[in-house]
């Protein structure tokens, strides 16, 4: 698979919303929250042309029954696929190319709450947005036929940020 980052496409976020209405149909009242993740949802940054979807609900055990409800949607169940506690499937266009991301975890879980503070710490923060927009910008050039290299490319700058993404959110909220 090609790895190919796109400037910002202020479309992102209408298909976000588009698909965020289908799925809270067949999810139904499992969903707590439906969130826009990953770098379509931080504005102005290059990015691979996936939304990528957080879905927290109030029980995990409940989103299996849910799964054939998902694939009538066209996405195709993983499972925990590597990260313990969560529910992901993935879409595809037509052409076979990925589309869509979807990240089921329980509401208030870590792994939510690092992917939504790594979000607003991105949009909270243009500099360090940037900064990431050209390194990976800098790792599709570099490794444009080789998905994992690019994903291990970005690894310690995000882990990094979501490290100080989570201190910057606990202030703030310390704040209020």
């Amino acid at each position: 698979m090609k790895v190919e980052v796109i400037p910002y496409d202020l479309r992102w976020q209408d298909a976000f919303v588009a698909e965020a209405k289908k799925i809270s149909v067949a999810l139904g009242e499992t969903i707590a929250a439906i969130h826009h993740i990953g770098s379509t949802a931080i504005p102005n940054i290059y990015a691979k042309p996936i939304i990528d979807i957080l879905v927290e609900v109030n029980d995990l055990a409940q989103v299996e029954a849910r799964n054939a409800a998902m694939e009538a949607l066209g996405y195709e169940v993983m499972g925990e696929f590597g990260i313990a506690g969560r529910r992901y499937f993935r879409k595809h266009n037509a052409m076979g190319d990925r589309t869509h991301h979807v990240h089921i975890f329980e509401y208030g879980s870590p792994e939510s709450d690092r992917h939504l503070a790594f979000r607003d710490y991105m949009i909270a923060h243009p500099e360090a947005a940037q900064h990431y927009s050209q390194l990976k910008r800098s790792l599709a050039a570099k490794f444009p036929n080789h998905r994992e290299s690019y994903m291990d490319g970005k690894d310690s700058f995000i882990r990094e940020k979501e490290r100080q993404a989570l201190k910057w959110r606990n202030t703030i909220n310390c704040q209020h």
